[in-house]
């Protein structure tokens, strides 16, 4: 017997995407835990005395007795062992990452840099990636935050877009995207999600003027298209501070705000920081009751938007 756990849904423009809903897989006594997924998610583990988790060759401390498994966008669908250390007890479960369609969004770009860059523009885009690939390969500090994270702007729109396949101009872009888009006025003011250190505070080719913020715990978050940046680099900050204002800069069509996620190293949804943790599907909640799934995780429907 399956035991389907809670799902979250997430907007994108006039779409609604169920998440596929985790499941908690019947198993033999004693075997391992096994929980189905899709990339971009986040899977919990609550216990008394939980005291270090365990992901594919990580460790990392809990929140609150509470370990987060995030599983990483680009994650290609297979099994993943997890574990966590239970009142000195290594305990150990499985993430079955199941394929899912996030769809796809057809983009007509102005007639700016970003559309048709030039050698040059690549190569700054390349000194870009050199430096943002150094604040992914920090090394984790204590954790600087609890769930759920501010919203980066106030009143948070509906986040759309996250996970989608992009082409621009008719061209397929090399990687979905990584963030939500918020369609936030130009002006507005874009808040700290939580307390941190600035790490990047710039003007980058493609994300138009951003900041990086470590929060700790591997969890960096990342704010793009900025009108103006209000922080410098090495700056602690904190919850609810005012990073910047949304703008348009980089590769973008029109005023909104970028808000993405890294959890060691996993791009995942800002929805599930953003919302009650207690709604995270659960490794722990083998006594959930039945409930339905909100899509199929073999789901392969592809939708097209403009904007």
């Amino acid at each position: 017997m399956t035991v389907l756990l809670r799902c979250l849904l997430l907007g994108m423009l006039a779409v609604v995407y169920a998440i596929p809903c985790p499941a908690l897989a019947a198993r033999k006594p004693g075997a391992p835990i096994t929980i189905t997924a899709a990339p971009g998610t986040l899977v919990r583990w609550t216990a008394p005395g939980i005291t270090r988790c365990g992901m594919q060759g990580r460790t990392w401390a809990p929140l609150l007795e509470t370990c987060y498994y995030p599983i990483d966008l680009l994650q290609k669908p297979g099994v993943i062992a997890i574990s966590g250390v239970i009142s000195g007890r290594k305990k150990l479960a499985h993430i079955s990452v199941e394929p899912f369609s996030y769809g796809t969004e057809e983009i007509e770009l102005p007639d700016i840099p970003q559309a048709n860059p030039s050698k040059e523009d690549l190569n700054r885009d390349r000194r870009d990636q050199t430096l943002v690939s150094k604040v992914f390969a920090r090394r984790e500090g204590p954790a600087k935050f609890t769930l759920p994270i501010g919203p980066p702007v106030r009143p948070l729109p509906e986040g759309k877009a996250f996970g989608a396949k992009r082409v621009f101009n008719g061209k397929p872009a090399p990687q979905p995207h990584t963030g939500s888009d918020y369609a936030a006025p130009a002006g507005s003011p874009v808040l700290v999600a939580a307390d941190g250190t600035v790490l990047i505070a710039k003007d980058l080719f493609f994300a138009g003027n951003a900041v990086f913020i470590d929060h700790g715990n591997g969890l960096v978050t990342m704010y793009f298209h900025l009108s103006r940046i209000e922080v410098e680099v090495g700056q602690e900050v904190t919850k609810g501070h005012t990073l910047g204002v949304v703008g348009s800069t980089g590769r973008s069509t029109g005023p909104h705000l970028f808000f993405g996620v890294r959890w060691h190293n996993a791009r995942i949804d800002p929805l599930f920081l953003l919302e009650d943790p207690g709604k995270i599907p659960s490794v722990s909640d083998a006594s959930a009751p039945a409930a339905p799934a909100g899509a199929n995780a073999n789901d392969s429907s592809r939708q097209t938007r403009k904007r």
